[in-house]
């Protein structure tokens, strides 16, 4: 893990520990000559493109984020120059759960994957990678009006509720992404994972709020298009940071669409170019479809529908009564009223009580390992809830510490025993502990019994909230879940080192201006030696380009590319990218625009 000192970025020290689980250091040494010369091609064609059609001007926006096109960038440059934008940045392996990937933005960081796409995915890969999210990402964060829908809608992710099958998802889209990434994988083990995804995302059920945010988030923040439908422009950081699909979405053959709440409707694939794209006028559009979308969600509607989505999702989530009191835990079962609204709630395993989001001393983890359960509800035959209960009525009632006493609710639920503690919270009564205690239900079920201990009763007229993951997270010391395949670490055998060597070699001929009479024999060991390489040829030729006198090597090698493009059909556009580059160099466009 990253020491979080060696950045002196404030963002990134606000981290909470649940979070920073997922960082690992960005390792700046493992990154290959070939790694630096992908990126470098890649920043090249996205610049020579994307400059007339990316809505922010891409090249400022690339050095305020402390991005350059001549190399993969530094983690602690990009802190230091997004410091300064209020943002921060971290390196992870790979895809990490949609509610940390969100839950980072809400804190204004951006997560950047710390590998680079291999050179035969140049156009586009399926796994997040550094040039995704850096390139795809940063540009664009200093717009002040896109910056706040990003931690908004980070926000508004953190707290979206999962099902059991988004993690089955999630983990199926890791792997194939690994896989795909991965060197020599055999061609039927990618298969196999793409028809693993294919099955599962055909048998997902109803989409949970975080499936449906996912839509949202991947139709703006990755592929999302600003402007007029006849003439957008790109905003999305998956479409900035593809040199196929950039050019490609531009066509007739992809439709494009307004931006509206019926964008949820539209599911997506990975793996494929997409059919369509949606439009929106401004960033304020964007939120105000995230405003409309939030209103549905279980942390706003609370109710027996959203302690559901709880049960259904397997894995910690808060309840929240209207008192004030937040439940954390796995929710397990709930009572049900003639009116649909919750009567008590449960829950199982390790669980914790919190307000304000701080949990309350001696209602964590350890005290409630096994699980909680509560009324919900008003007290028969009394029109104040009792949470708004002040001394008199808790007098009256004989809610007083010592005092044995029985409350029976609307529900039926009777709860008879020694009143050993009653917890207010600004005012509110939010807990009520006691001691020698009896719970049963109106048919006489018994849900608690004396010998079980302390019986620590919640206060609530009604749930009003329910949330993904604990109220108290680094108190509840929750450990997001974490896949347990890693990206794969790849070891370079000779040939490949030599390869390494050649384009080292060429890279530095160009920065230092000398050495051009080494080009020719470097081009005979590349096309005698790696006959399948296409890039390094490119570099070379543009060294040759600006050389007066390599007009002789400039030919040979354009000759040698030309063919290589006519007789290999998956390397022709990327050739013939290179080539318009070489004829129409990016230093001099940087240079007009500035």
């Amino acid at each position: 893990m990253s020491d979080f000192n060696d950045f002196n970025n404030p963002r990134v020290a606000q981290l909470p520990k649940h979070l920073r689980q997922f960082i690992v250091d960005q390792n700046y040494a493992k990154y290959t000559p070939v790694d630096q010369a992908v990126w470098r091609y890649v920043m090249r064609q996205n610049y020579s493109y994307l400059k007339d059609v990316a809505y922010y001007p891409y090249i400022k926006g690339l050095q305020r984020a402390g991005l350059s096109i001549e190399y993969i960038p530094d983690l602690q440059t990009m802190n230091d120059n997004l410091g300064k934008l209020g943002w921060g940045a971290v390196t992870v392996d790979g895809f990490i759960p949609p509610a940390a990937f969100m839950e980072y933005q809400a804190y204004h960081v951006l997560v950047i994957a710390a590998d680079i796409r291999q050179i035969n995915h140049i156009e586009y890969t399926p796994a997040p990678d550094i040039i995704h999210e850096s390139a795809g990402h940063a540009p664009i964060i200093a717009d002040a009006d896109y910056n706040s829908y990003l931690s908004y809608i980070g926000s508004i992710g953190a707290k979206a509720m999962f099902s059991a099958k988004d993690f089955e998802l999630y983990e199926a889209i890791r792997a194939l992404s690994i896989l795909k990434e991965a060197v020599d994988v055999p061609e039927f083990e990618i298969t196999k994972a793409e028809e693993q995804l294919q099955e599962i995302s055909a048998n997902m059920g109803e989409p949970s709020e975080m499936a449906l945010l996912s839509r949202l988030h991947w139709w703006t923040v990755e592929y999302g298009l600003i402007g007029s439908l006849t003439a957008p422009k790109i905003y999305g950081a998956g479409l900035l940071s593809s040199i196929g699909e950039s050019s490609s979405c531009m066509t007739e053959n992809v439709k494009k669409l307004p931006y509206t709440i019926d964008t949820l409707n539209y599911s997506y694939d990975i793996t494929k170019t997409q059919p369509q794209l949606f439009v929106t006028e401004t960033f304020q559009n964007l939120i105000d479809v995230l405003e409309q979308f939030a209103n549905t969600m279980a942390f706003r509607k609370g109710g027996a529908e959203s302690i559901r989505k709880a049960m259904d999702s397997k894995n910690p989530a808060t309840a929240v009564y209207s008192s004030g009191l937040q439940v954390t835990g796995v929710f397990s079962d709930m009572g049900i009223n003639d009116a649909g609204e919750p009567t008590f709630i449960k829950t199982t395993g390790p669980s914790a009580l919190s307000v304000a989001n701080t949990q309350m001393d001696g209602h964590g983890k350890a005290y409630h390992k096994d699980g909680f359960s509560s009324p919900v509800g008003k007290l028969k035959d009394k029109s104040l809830p009792l949470e708004n209960f002040g001394s008199d009525e808790l007098f009256a009632f004989g809610i007083i510490e010592g005092n044995t006493t029985e409350l029976i609710f609307e529900s039926g639920i009777q709860v008879n025993g020694v009143v050993k503690a009653v917890y207010k919270h600004e005012g509110q009564v939010i807990l009520i502990a006691f001691e020698d205690c009896t719970v049963k239900e109106q048919n006489g079920n018994i849900l608690f019994q004396p010998e079980w201990g302390t019986y620590d009763m919640a206060v609530g007229n009604t749930i009003v909230s329910v949330f993904n993951g604990a109220a108290d997270k680094d108190a509840y010391e929750e450990i997001t879940y974490i896949s347990e395949k890693q990206t794969e670490k790849v070891v370079y055998d000779e040939v490949t080192n030599q390869l390494h060597a050649i384009y080292r070699a060429v890279r530095q001929i160009r920065e230092e201006g000398t050495g051009e009479e080494r080009l020719p024999a470097l081009f005979e060991n590349l096309k005698t030696a790696y006959p399948q390489d296409w890039l390094c040829a490119l570099e070379i030729l543009e060294i040759a380009h600006y050389n007066q006198t390599g007009h002789d090597l400039e030919h040979e090698i354009r000759v040698y590319l030309e063919t290589k493009a006519s007789a290999e059909p998956q390397h022709q556009k990327l050739i013939q990218d290179g080539l318009h580059v070489i004829e129409n160099p990016v230093t001099q466009l940087i240079t007009e625009e500035d």
